[in-house]
């Protein structure tokens, strides 16, 4: 099985974090995601957050009494930051992870996707699908914000609907797909919000 990218490595992610290269990094938990959390009742539901960053979704879900959260991120800066940042939670409500997403196994009620699937090589992007039905739990839902816009070259690599719709509609139930109303304002109209349920 590939690696998360052959290039886009600990090394190179970790070099962004040290050079302070992460435009990706809107300082707060992402607003759709926000509104999205704030109708979940069930918080003892298992949550992934594969390339988690500096997780501030993983605050939030932690401040408003969500019990079982993990986070995976290829890169150990960030990964040694939330380690201290969240060390009163660690091994009970929260597990991180330092590590290639595609080698997790487990599996979760709930995968929230949040400027991942940008950052990985687009020649995997039918593996992470595959990788997502096998780490959702049946029923299970993949739930999150992508790019529905093109850009230069990257990471962050270019999404649209259409693509997503072709991606995920053999293993997945397209719940949801339509353009962010709550974007932050340099993501406005390039965004869509998908709601995946695991077939």
């Amino acid at each position: 099985m590939k690696k998360q990218t052959e290039n886009l490595d600990n090394e190179y992610w970790s070099n962004r974090y040290l050079k302070k290269e992460t435009g990706w990094d809107m300082g707060k938990v992402s607003p759709p995601l926000k509104a999205y959390f704030d109708q979940l009742s069930d918080k003892n539901i298992s949550i992934l957050i594969p390339g988690c960053g500096n997780a501030y979704e993983a605050a939030y879900l932690l401040q408003n009494g969500f019990t079982n959260i993990t986070l995976i991120d290829i890169s150990s800066i960030p990964v040694n930051v939330l380690k201290e940042k969240f060390a009163s939670y660690a091994g009970n409500e929260l597990d991180i992870i330092c590590g290639d997403f595609f080698e997790l196994n487990q599996q979760f009620d709930l995968i929230i996707e949040q400027t991942f699937f940008c950052a990985i090589d687009p020649i995997l992007r039918q593996q992470y699908a595959e990788k997502m039905w096998k780490l959702l739990k049946v029923g299970g839902k993949l739930v999150g914000v992508y790019f529905n816009t093109t850009f230069e070259a990257g990471p962050p690599f270019s999404g649209s609907k259409e693509e997503y719709e072709e991606l995920f509609s053999e293993k997945f139930e397209v719940k949801v797909l339509t353009e962010c109303y709550n974007s932050i304002s340099p993501r406005s109209g390039k965004e869509v919000f998908i709601i995946l349920v695991k077939k």
